[in-house]
């Protein structure tokens, strides 16, 4: 399997730091939020990159049919564990989003969180998420806003509730993270470069822009 990430892949001790910071109550919260606004979309649900699986198992808390897809062999592992011990069904798969394990029209929804930045293959992946989608499926891909300033940075991680240091960091990450994230242009570019011909940019919470494509119906 090729490399599909611009840095270093999210295993062992790394992933399981970032799955720490990522589980505050305030973020909990956020997660909760936006399985509400997903699940209200209705239909096959598929989350990439989904990390320590916070936001799937919300979903199939919700009652959704989800799959998850993540390069990371950590974080495939620690979905299914979070799955089997909050007593809910995940179709969780570890692989490349630029070349899925799934079938042609197999999900209404694909949702993917702070991590398109990383993707080495983008166009290879949007086509892939095309490929997966139903006829009138949607696809949301949420990330840093590389204009983000350090205030509204600060402001995000003020929310996040962390301790001094984890704060700090957190800050420090995001703040160079953003340098390699996408302008609203370059998202359209992407998009324009793929298969997709419906989509649009848009800002998304405090220091994220929302990419959003649609597949055409047949």
């Amino acid at each position: 399997m090729t490399k599909s990430r611009l840095s270093p892949e999210m295993e062992g001790a790394a992933a399981h730091r970032y799955a720490r910071v990522r589980g505050t109550e305030s973020q909990l919260a956020a997660w909760r939020a936006d399985a509400d606004r997903l699940t209200a979309v209705g239909g096959d649900i598929l989350e990439i990159a989904p990390g320590p699986g916070y936001l799937t198992v919300e979903l199939a808390r919700r009652g959704a049919r989800v799959s998850a897809l993540d390069i990371s062999h950590t974080f495939a592992g620690m979905v299914r564990e979070r799955a089997v011990r909050e007593q809910v069904t995940v179709d969780v798969r570890q692989g490349d989003a630029a070349a899925m394990p799934f079938n042609d029209c197999s999900f209404d929804v694909i949702i993917c969180q702070a991590a398109f930045k990383n993707f080495l293959h983008p166009v290879e992946a949007l086509n892939e998420m095309r490929r997966v989608l139903r006829p009138g499926g949607v696809a949301m891909i949420e990330d840093l806003d590389p204009h983000a300033s350090r205030a509204r940075i600060a402001a995000e991680v003020g929310g996040m509730r962390l301790s001094g240091g984890k704060a700090l960091s957190t800050r420090l990450i995001l703040g160079w993270l953003r340098r390699r994230a996408h302008t609203p242009a370059r998202l359209k570019e992407l998009a324009h470069e793929s298969h997709f011909t419906r989509y649009d940019v848009a800002r998304c919470g405090t220091i994220g822009l929302r990419l959003t494509l649609k597949k055409e119906t047949a």
